[in-house]
């Protein structure tokens, strides 16, 4: 990342336009069927959870934070994570990672989940959920629905349904 200056900021609601552009760019318009975005339909996502990456004032990546419940228990889903493709591999989505877990961690969550990569996300304590542990709505391939525990054993004793946390709906 040394030929990267970035910035990273909490996202506000003056981003919402450059990200959901960035969002269209890298995923397209097939992301609004994945499954995580239908959690995402009525509860918005956390500012002060979600932040933005800059490169001298360009908006080069975005990570997002949406509170849910696993079955009782309070979670986050983080994403989408997303970086404009020339920036790819050159840590800026580490960095947006990295800040987005300790800041949850900081203002006491224990538990985040996400649909992706393992080999990629696992780097940051990731985990694959064991099967039958935990649902989603609509289609989901479950090897990719992972979870990091921000708190040791948070995890243990939790299974259920992944739903948005409906104290925060629009």
């Amino acid at each position: 990342m040394s030929d990267v200056s970035l910035t990273i900021l909490a996202e506000t609601a003056n981003d919402a336009q450059a990200i959901e552009r960035l969002h269209e760019r890298t995923f397209g318009p097939g992301r609004f069927v994945l499954s995580a975005y239908r959690l995402r339909e009525h509860v918005d996502h956390l500012l002060d959870l979600s932040f933005t990456g800059s490169d001298r004032h360009a908006l080069v990546g975005s990570v997002r934070q949406l509170p849910i419940f696993i079955g009782d228990t309070k979670a986050l889903l983080l994403g989408p994570l997303t970086v404009e493709p020339p920036f790819r591999g050159r840590g800026v989505g580490r960095a947006l990672l990295d800040r987005a877990l300790k800041e949850a961690k900081a203002r006491g969550h224990r538990l985040v989940v996400l649909v992706g990569d393992e080999r990629y996300y696992s780097r940051v304590g990731f985990k694959t959920i064991p099967k039958g542990r935990a649902t989603m709505p609509g289609p989901v391939d479950y090897s990719r629905l992972l979870v990091a525990e921000l708190v040791d054993g948070a995890f243990a004793d939790v299974s259920g349904a992944i739903r948005p946390d409906w104290s925060m709906a629009r």
